[in-house]
C-alpha cells in the first residue's frame, strides 16, 4: 500500500494519541471531518492499524522488572515448535516472543515485579515447558528508548 503525505502524517498523529477527535485531527491536517473518518475507515480495513490500545506505565503496575530470555529447543521439528509457541503465548508474564536466527531459537521479553518474580516464572512456568534445552536470561538496567511508533 502506499501513503500520500496526509495518511502518514494521520498515523503520526494516531500512533501519537489515537484518543484525539476527528474534529482534532481534521484540524491539525486541514481536511473535512468526513475525510478523516473515511481515511482512519481505509486504513483499518486495510489493516494498516490493527487496534487501539491504552499503553500502561509498567512501574505504575509493579512490572518494572523486564528481562530477555533467549531459548534453545532441544530439536527443530514442527512439533516441538507449535507446542512450544502454543505454551509461551499462554504465559502472561511474556510480552513478546520472536522466533529468530542465531545461536537461539527463540527472544522473550518478560516483565514482573523483582527478581524473586522472575526466578518463580522461569522455575514454574518456562522451565516446566517441555522441548527447551537451554535458557539465558539478561536484565534490564535502565530503558534507554522504547516506543511503539513506526514511522512511515
Amino acid at each position: 500500500m502506499t501513503f500520500d503525505a496526509i495518511d502518514k502524517k494521520l498515523i503520526s498523529f494516531l500512533q501519537t494519541d489515537s484518543k484525539q477527535t476527528n474534529k482534532e485531527l481534521s484540524s491539525k491536517l486541514n481536511l473535512s471531518v468526513t475525510a478523516v473518518y473515511e481515511r482512519i475507515k481505509k486504513l483499518e480495513q486495510q489493516g494498516v492499524i490493527s487496534k487501539y490500545v491504552a499503553l500502561v506505565k509498567k512501574e505504575k503496575v509493579d512490572k518494572s522488572f523486564v528481562a530477555f530470555c533467549h531459548i534453545k529447543l532441544v530439536q527443530h521439528t514442527q512439533e516441538y515448535v507449535m507446542k512450544f509457541e502454543k505454551e509461551v503465548a499462554n504465559l502472561q508474564e511474556v510480552m513478546e516472543c520472536y522466533h529468530i536466527s542465531g545461536d537461539y531459537d527463540y527472544l522473550l521479553k518478560v516483565i514482573v515485579e523483582d527478581m524473586e518474580a522472575f526466578r518463580e516464572f522461569m522455575v514454574n512456568k518456562l522451565t516446566s515447558i517441555n522441548h527447551i534445552g537451554s535458557t539465558h536470561s539478561m536484565f534490564v538496567i535502565n530503558e534507554v528508548k522504547h516506543t511503539t511508533a513506526i514511522t512511515i
